[in-house]
């Protein structure tokens, strides 16, 4: 993979559990050693780290309580993969279940992040959130070419939309590798395109490509 000039990361929280004080809201754990750990990760060869913070959208949510605790945990975490040589991806995700709309969700995600978020950061990479591939795609596209202020290049930290039209080709089966590998090109190619607001939408139609992703309460 480094010959490749691929850099390997991992997720070094260990999950959410409820917040006290909240209406189901969460925090995440994995602080305690995690200094150990990420020094033992930089050996193996890992040159980032991903933490997941999770906020939910309703009637009085996300609550103040759960912005500030979830971005204390992120800028410990931050710090510490700093400290031991990891570049820290910092994911506070707004999840998209519930029944708000689509200015609801603009509304908290400005107040998450946007109003918040430093302009010396040198990117902001968005998660699908259970789109489909191509709807992920094209909306990272719109968003990179909307002429407003926006001082961080915007790009994609994508799992299952890079991933569910390429194991769809696979199958599990060792004949259709070099179909697998031409399918996650074809994803990674459109994305590129899409973060410098240029694609097309004329990625190469592929089984799986347009399906939803989404899974309600997602955990990993």
């Amino acid at each position: 993979m480094k010959e490749g000039g691929v850099l390997p990361g991992i997720k070094v929280d260990t999950g959410t559990v409820e917040l006290a004080g909240t209406n189901g809201e969460t925090t995440t754990q994995g602080l305690d050693g995690l200094a150990a750990r990420c020094a033992k990760y930089y050996q193996a060869g890992a040159r980032f780290a991903k933490w997941r913070a999770v906020l939910k959208i309703g009637t009085n949510e996300p609550s103040q309580l759960a912005i500030n605790e979830n971005a204390n945990g992120l800028a410990r975490y931050a710090i510490i993969c700093q400290e031991n040589g990891l570049v820290p991806i910092v994911e506070p995700e707004i999840l998209v279940d519930g029944s708000h709309d689509i200015n609801k969700c603009a509304d908290v995600t400005e107040r998450v992040v946007a109003r918040t978020m430093p302009p010396a950061v040198p990117a902001v990479v968005f998660l699908s959130g259970g789109q489909s591939e191509e709807e992920a795609t094209v909306n990272l596209n719109a968003m990179n070419k909307l002429q407003t202020k926006k001082p961080w290049t915007l790009s994609f930290s994508f799992g299952r939309a890079l991933q569910q039209s390429t194991l769809k080709a696979w199958a599990g089966k060792e004949e259709n590798w070099k179909k697998a590998q031409d399918a996650l090109l074809t994803r990674c190619k459109a994305n590129s395109e899409a973060v410098l607001g240029k694609y097309k939408g004329d990625a190469t139609p592929a089984e799986g490509a347009s399906e939803s992703l989404h899974v309600k309460d997602y955990k990993y």
